[in-house]
């Protein structure tokens, strides 16, 4: 047992490609639609961009080698799609292969088992051109994507995930604008949902074998209503059918929610593809859960409801987040360690007998290094211990909670957030590219070797 765990509970930490490659025009890799969006003005918070990031791409035996120092036996990284088909389809780059060749085989070599997700956000630029999310057809280049990546690494890879946060992608890329590619398409985003959920089951076709394992990581929230009155509870329903059951129940229950579709008006539009159901809801090895806090919503005074405005909750767009006194973090994120259980208990219950990964975890804080080269980053290791606290409590009732990875190993380019936002165990001085672990990152490499 390690602190009250199992034997063979994994216990890692996580990075995504753009987040902390850099190295984003070496070795024929091609430009994605965060190439594009990070270098449209007035798009990222402070300015930045991921062309240098945490140089990951060329520092990752050293970055490994510190997780490994760290007590942790696996990783989770994601493969950027623009290396290894630059153009979206047709023509595979085998230097972008090797690159992942090499770091996996550098993962085995520290006894670190890596954790591959095929699509963390970095769509190919010339497949958004042709329409991306909002198109059939990029569904289908994900399926021979991912096909021609896990023919190539699937003897040093045995662990995939197919997508990170659909959520993320449709509602933050076509719903409000915030993320790459940018575009603000209202109730059409459901569409880029569907089409990405689709990619998923056409991957797990493509790439399922006896050898590996596979599954998706997912964002859930746990959604509070404000009051017990019907407008508030009605304000609820409507967000955690965007947020949660929009994803889970095709994924786990062979359909997709009627009321969350009669909301956004997508009913006739999701009815043609009632033949993509039995693809989309195939038998998954694990859920991931990227989990990093609840929210609590209140009806507003006026219509529920602004069509034309950019928005992650089509239909629900006047809908109000409530504030309910918690701490928070750096994002403006409440802190709420028993979210985590709600959650995985809900999962749970849709699927008793999934096995289960915590694939992200953790929080922003705005860091410091001291005098003495240290950072004393309290408010994180009193969020992991919480939540891993939770993770422990939900393990000894029994739920299959296999893994949990720490968000996230490096400070990194944080999305919109650019390098404003830091989110490691490990602080990165991004202009001399030094690591220094933090007092959380001690904390954990502590509790796993004690």
């Amino acid at each position: 047992m390690t602190n009250g765990f199992p034997p063979g509970f994994t216990w890692g930490a996580a990075t995504a490609s753009y987040q902390v490659e850099g190295a984003v025009s070496v070795d024929g890799r091609g430009p994605s639609i965060w190439d594009t969006f990070a270098h449209t003005p007035g798009t990222i918070a402070d300015g930045a961009t991921g062309d240098v990031a945490d140089d990951h791409y060329h520092r990752f035996a050293e970055d490994l080698r510190l997780l490994a120092d760290l007590g942790l036996k696996a990783y989770r990284f994601s493969i950027a799609w623009p290396r290894i088909i630059p153009s979206g389809s047709t023509v595979t780059n085998p230097a972008g292969l090797a690159f992942y060749r090499r770091l996996a085989e550098t993962c085995l070599e520290y006894g670190v088992t890596p954790y591959a997700t095929l699509y963390h956000w970095d769509l190919p630029q010339p497949l958004e051109d042709a329409g991306g999310w909002l198109v059939r057809d990029t569904a289908e280049r994900f399926r021979d994507y991912a096909a021609v990546t896990h023919a190539a690494l699937s003897d040093v890879v045995k662990n995939w995930m197919t997508l990170n946060e659909p959520w993320c992608s449709a509602f933050l890329g076509y719903g409000s604008g915030e993320h790459a590619p940018g575009r603000t398409v209202g109730a059409d985003a459901l569409k880029a949902a569907h089409h990405l959920l689709l990619g998923h089951g056409l991957a797990l076709e493509a790439i399922r074998c006896p050898e590996g394992s596979y599954g998706i990581a997912l964002n859930p929230a746990p959604i509070h209503a404000a009051s017990d009155s019907a407008a508030d509870r009605d304000a609820a329903r409507r967000v955690d059918g965007l947020r949660n059951r929009l994803f889970l129940e095709p994924l786990l229950a062979g359909k997709y929610p009627a009321d969350v579709l009669e909301d956004t008006g997508m009913t006739d539009w999701f009815a043609q593809f009632e033949a993509d159901l039995p693809v989309i809801g195939a038998p998954l090895d694990f859920v991931g859960v990227n989990y990093y806090c609840p929210t609590t919503v209140a009806a507003p005074d006026g219509p529920i409801s602004s069509p034309g405005e950019p928005t992650t909750q089509p239909g629900s767009e006047n809908i109000v987040a409530v504030d309910t006194g918690l701490p928070k973090t750096q994002m403006g994120w409440p802190v709420q360690a028993s979210g985590l259980r709600d959650i995985l208990v809900s999962i749970n219950k849709l699927a008793p007998d999934l096995p289960l990964y915590v694939t992200e975890n953790g929080a922003a804080y705005p860091d410091e290094l001291t005098a003495d080269g240290t950072v004393e980053d309290h408010d994180r290791q009193a969020y992991l211990e919480q939540h891993i606290a939770v993770c422990r409590e939900l393990v000894a009732e029994g739920l299959p909670l296999k893994g949990y990875f720490a968000w996230s190993l490096l400070d990194n380019f944080e999305w919109a957030f650019g390098f404003s936002r830091r989110f490691g165990i490990v602080y990165v001085d991004y202009a001399s590219q030094q690591r220094i672990v933090k007092k959380s990152g001690r904390w954990l490499q502590e509790f796993l070797t004690s």
